[in-house]
């Protein structure tokens, strides 16, 4: 009888789909026996470096088959992966170092000096494991055998870094069972959960999605997915390049036969739009059947540029937090409308709470914060303060709140308003920058858009923005200014605008809240 362990689900499911394809890259197509086999040697040479239960590993990889493996392999033994991102500072990296306090690290080559400035000064160092040529002979001449582990449960755990749009990254720690059911489809791609973990092998005989994450692995939903995808007998694509190329991911898509593509909001949905357009006959891309956007919403007009070059798929708006695992989604067909603020479809678990702790009536207009219960993390990894305002017990329910607010629609749909910490209050009026930047992004000659609060001496706060132009466009904000004023009220126009070369997202596609303040701090000072 399975656990629900991923790592034994993992097993499973190599035991029904052994002989076929599981992940693909340019330099390395695996089997899922093959899988197996090298997440097993890995698994030993961790046990030789002591790594066991509750032991944390932490993963400086960027996108390979190396960072499935390491998180395979540490479910299988019941150690944790802990994600750190490629592109943080040694001082950000240290941060997680000492908040995770992990006894081994795998990391990439070029960032070994990081890496060890990062790590020194701890009372014991972890042990490390470069990937590339350390990392194959240490794993070629360990055994594929599968590790014998006692007391592989649900309850193993799980943890994602998130470093948001500000602030810095916070562990969520996860039980696998709850991250099954929250993040990873329910061992069921596309149909009810399971209901007991013998259930994910069966559902893997059928298992054919061909997945393209186009984001990095150290991000949630990248790895969600594609671990999604191995328990349900798919196939994971690897894009390997180390920055985001729209061409190339169109390249993979074809040559790959992807049916389905998970980007992150107008980061990644809009170049991708853009480069169709420009070449409407240089891909074949009739395989792709569902293009998801996860972890940032899609603006309605890249939603529709994207349906316009491709309008046989359905494009997913996807709605989720690392506090929440994935509960709501909006799809969108070519030919259909789109909304103007993001609407989600959410799942029974999933309401909007007043100030006092109540379920919003659908229909009432009252604006809540958005909250999940069920299957959701233990907490914040140290971090009590977090876990207070975040994780809440109302009439003995728990829920998880991650700070979103939102509205219940006449249908029971959820209108999503933004970040309750980003909403901007001016001279007492209530603005969600995500609307503004909806209604910037729908200019012709808008590229990419910011919308921060900034100080006002009068009124509290002001709306400001930082934008990006279209390759070739001139902005003339005199009819920007009137652009907006035809889709929102008065006190939501933007009083200060910056327009930049390159607007700066984290490489999530999330923005990066703290350069937009940096930037519109220079403008005027």
């Amino acid at each position: 009888m399975s656990t629900w362990n991923l790592g034994e689900l993992f097993e499973s499911v190599v035991d029904v789909a052994g002989p076929r394809q599981a992940i693909s890259t340019v330099d390395r197509d695996l089997t899922y026996d093959q899988l197996d086999a090298r997440v097993n040697r890995l698994a030993h040479v961790l046990i030789g470096s002591g790594i066991g239960a509750g032991d944390r590993v932490a993963l400086v990889l960027r996108n390979g088959t190396e960072y499935l493996e390491a998180m395979l392999a540490s479910f299988k033994l019941r150690a944790v992966p802990v994600n750190v991102n490629t592109r943080y500072t040694t001082e950000e990296m240290r941060y997680v170092f000492d908040d995770a306090a992990p006894s081994l690290v795998i990391f990439e080559p070029d960032l070994a000096n990081q890496v060890a400035e990062a790590t020194a000064g701890r009372g014991k160092a972890p042990s490390t494991l470069a990937r590339g040529q350390a990392y194959e002979d240490a794993i070629a001449s360990a055994s594929d055998r599968r590790p014998a582990v006692e007391g592989r449960s649900g309850d193993d755990r799980y943890i994602l870094y998130t470093g948001g749009t500000t602030g810095m990254p916070k562990g969520v720690v996860w039980r696998h069972e709850d991250l099954l059911f929250a993040a990873l489809a329910g061992g069921n791609l596309g149909g009810d959960p399971v209901e007991s973990p013998d259930e994910v092998a069966l559902n893997a005989v059928r298992g054919r999605t061909r997945l393209l994450p186009a984001s990095p692995f150290t991000h949630g939903t990248a790895h969600w997915t594609a671990l999604a995808t191995l328990l349900n007998g798919g196939v994971v694509i690897i894009d390997t390049g180390t920055a985001f190329d729209p061409a190339r991911l169109w390249d993979l898509t074809e040559a790959e036969r992807a049916t389905v593509l998970v980007i992150v909001g107008d980061a990644f949905g809009r170049p991708l739009a853009d480069v169709l357009a420009a070449h409407p006959d240089r891909w074949d891309l009739t395989d792709l059947l569902v293009i998801l956007s996860g972890g940032a919403v899609l603006s309605p007009t890249t939603r529709e540029s994207l349906l316009a070059e491709l309008p046989w798929i359905v494009l997913v708006d996807g709605y989720g937090t690392s506090e929440t695992g994935g509960h709501g989604q909006m799809p969108m067909w070519a030919g259909q409308s789109a909304a103007s603020l993001p609407r989600f479809h959410v799942d029974a678990d999933t309401t909007v709470l007043d100030d006092a702790g109540r379920p919003a009536p659908p229909g009432s207009g009252l604006v809540g914060r958005l909250a999940r219960r069920g299957h959701i993390p233990i907490g914040y990894l140290g971090d009590a303060d977090g876990d207070t305002e975040t994780f809440v017990v109302i009439d003995g329910q728990r829920w998880a709140i991650p700070g979103d607010l939102a509205r219940v629609e006449a249908d029971g749909s959820v209108t999503l308003l933004g970040r309750g910490s980003s909403s901007i209050n001016t001279g007492g009026e209530k603005v969600y920058p995500e609307e503004v930047e909806i209604a910037l992004k729908g200019h012709p000659a808008v590229f990419d858009a910011v919308v921060v609060g900034v100080p006002d001496d009068r009124f509290g706060e002001r709306v400001a923005a930082v934008i990006q132009a279209r390759p070739g466009q001139m902005l003339d904000l005199a009819e920007m200014e009137r652009h907006c004023r035809s889709q929102l009220a008065s006190y939501k126009i933007p009083r200060r605008v910056v327009v930049v070369d390159q607007l700066q997202r984290r490489s999530s596609g999330k923005a990066d809240l703290a350069w937009a303040r940096k930037r519109l701090d220079e403008v005027a000072t």
